[in-house]
C-alpha cells in the first residue's frame, strides 16, 4: 500500500485491513513515498516523521508491515521501482497488489512505464460508497488485459483525509478519531503540520 501518508489516518487503516480481508492478503506492507513526483502541489512533511507515523498507526494489526524502501531510495518515487523490488524479494510464486486510492489510479497513464507495471501487479482502488470507477472514461484508454488487473473496492472511511487533518492542526481543531491516538500524540508532541511546510 503505497502513499504519502501525511499523514496516516483511520481511512488508509480500514482502506488496507478490508483489502486484506476481501482480496485473502497474506501481509499488507505499508510503503511511505520518499519523492512522490504527483504530489507537488504543497510542501511534503519530512520522511522520517511520516514512517514513524505509519509505524505507529499499523503497530497493533499483525498482518501490516512497513518498508522504508522508498525513503531509502534516491530521487522520485516511481510505482514501477517499489513494485519491481517487491516482485524480485518476493519470487514469481508470490501475487502482488498495489493499494491506492481510485484518485491515483485515474492516472495511471501518467505513471512511468505503466505497461510493465500492469504486468507486475494487480490494483485495488478505494472508492468512496456509490463511486463506480469502472463508468470513468480514463480506464477506457487502458488495453483490456490492463483493465481486468483494477479492482474497486468500496470504503466508507475514505471521507477522511491527510489534507483536512493538516488543515484541523494549522486551525487547532480537533484531529481525535480521525487517526490512531498514538500518532495524533505524535503530531502534538513534534509539531508537526502547526505551519504547512513544517515538520522537517
Amino acid at each position: 500500500m503505497g502513499g504519502t501518508f501525511d499523514p496516516v489516518h483511520l481511512g488508509h487503516l480500514v482502506t488496507a485491513e478490508e483489502a486484506r480481508d476481501h482480496f485473502r492478503l497474506d501481509q499488507v506492507i505499508f510503503v511511505p513515498a520518499g519523492m512522490p513526483p504527483h504530489k507537488k502541489d504543497y510542501a511534503i512533511t519530512d520522511a522520517v516523521h511520516r514512517y514513524e507515523m505509519t509505524k505507529l498507526a499499523i503497530a497493533s494489526n499483525p498482518y501490516f508491515q512497513i518498508s522504508d524502501v522508498e525513503i531509502k531510495r534516491p530521487g522520485n518515487s516511481y510505482a514501477i521501482d517499489t513494485v519491481s523490488y517487491f516482485a524480485k524479494a518476493y519470487g514469481k510464486n508470490c501475487l502482488l497488489f498495489f493499494i491506492t486510492g481510485a484518485d491515483a489510479i485515474l492516472e495511471i497513464l501518467t505513471w512511468k512505464q505503466v505497461h510493465r507495471l500492469v504486468g507486475l501487479c494487480e490494483f485495488i482502488a478505494a472508492t468512496r460508497p456509490g463511486y463506480n470507477l469502472e463508468l470513468d472514461p480514463t480506464l477506457e484508454q487502458l488495453p483490456p488485459v490492463a483493465r481486468d488487473r483494477i479492482h474497486q473496492l468500496e470504503v466508507p472511511a475514505l471521507a477522511i483525509s491527510s489534507t483536512d487533518i493538516r488543515c484541523r492542526v494549522q486551525e487547532k481543531r480537533t484531529i481525535k478519531y480521525l487517526l490512531p491516538e498514538a500518532v495524533e500524540n505524535y503530531i502534538l508532541a513534534k509539531g508537526i503540520y502547526s505551519k504547512f511546510g513544517d515538520g522537517s
